[in-house]
């Protein structure tokens, strides 16, 4: 029987975990997750989703700050673990990552080596990918760079977000860990090179400008990918004339061939009934707006929305 650590934070976590702790072919004797951090408008320290699931299951739990402390080290090394298992954590020195005997592996939500980095499922959204999927893989020192162990495709729907997609890739990386973990125990995991390929796309840490929609820039098609690819969290923005925000949740190109003419003003010009619409102009194409908040107020669908909105302030 393997005994494992498992090294994970997010909810993306959880179901690896919990898909470990249900095979009897392995222990799980401690888990390592993030310190706690302040949460809610009352700013109560909160645990991460992986440290309740731990908890729940009556596993140690140890949330050091620094991965480097000698203690947190020697502490981890009397758990004997013969290998780690890290999901949605953060970068690990290697003193830690080469600690087990049979080392430590990653599951991360994209068809490595494409989308390296803190952010894979919204970039794969960002750039209108149709397909996606999870890797396991062997860590070194290089982030996202070690041999593969396995790979699932997963298909993007039109329709799909960051939530949806996220829901779809966690699943799917439970599986694959679980599958990885067995083919270790029995001697039979592959450790392949990742391939190297012509053009890699980065999946860089977002930033609060990386939601922003700029019409003046991008076409309707590019800045809907960007609103599925932030939503629901951290969310697509615009700016209004009069300086609020407005979150964007869903919007789609609004493909009416009369829409394209020249009377229809520059990128960046406002189109609405008041009613029923309210459309922005891109740099190609006009770009329909479906559900959106404005700052201090609810979510809405655009109908609602314009009915308590005075679109004089578009102008």
């Amino acid at each position: 029987m393997l005994n494992i650590i498992f090294m994970g934070t997010p909810e993306f976590a959880v179901p690896t975990l919990e898909a470990l702790l249900n095979w009897d072919g392995c222990q799980v004797v401690a888990v390592v997750t993030a310190p706690d951090k302040p949460a809610g408008r009352g700013r109560q320290l909160q645990g991460s989703a992986v440290k309740a699931a731990a908890e729940a299951h009556g596993l140690p739990v140890l949330q050091p700050t620094n991965l480097k402390d000698p203690e947190f080290q020697a502490e981890l090394k009397g758990y004997g673990a013969d290998l780690q298992v890290v999901v949605a954590f953060r970068m690990l020195p290697e003193a830690v990552w080469n600690m087990p005997p049979l080392g430590s592996i990653n599951v991360h939500a994209s068809l490595l080596p494409q989308y390296r980095g803190a952010a894979p499922i919204n970039w794969a959204l960002i750039h209108g990918d149709t397909q996606t999927g999870v890797t396991s893989f062997f860590l070194r020192h290089e982030i996202d760079t070690g041999n593969l162990i396995y790979q699932d495709a997963v298909d993007i729907a039109p329709e799909d977000d960051f939530g949806s997609l996220y829901e779809k890739l966690q699943a799917a990386g439970a599986k694959l860990a679980l599958r990885s973990v067995q083919a270790i125990a029995a001697g039979e995991a592959p450790s392949i090179p990742q391939p190297e390929l012509p053009e890699l796309r980065p999946a860089p840490k977002l930033t609060k400008e990386t939601g922003r929609l700029d019409p003046t820039r991008h076409s309707a098609p590019a800045l809907t990918n960007l609103v599925r690819g932030l939503a629901p969290f951290p969310t697509a923005f615009l700016q209004l004339p009069d300086g609020r925000t407005l979150k964007v949740f869903r919007a789609q190109p609004f493909s009416d061939e009369e829409a394209s003419g020249p009377d229809m003003g520059g990128a960046g010009q406002w189109h609405t009934d008041g009613r029923n619409y309210l459309r922005l102009q891109t740099t190609d194409g006009l770009l329909d707006l479906l559900d959106v908040q404005l700052e201090g107020k609810k979510r809405l669908p655009i109908q609602d929305f314009l009915r308590g909105f005075d679109v004089k302030l578009l102008a």
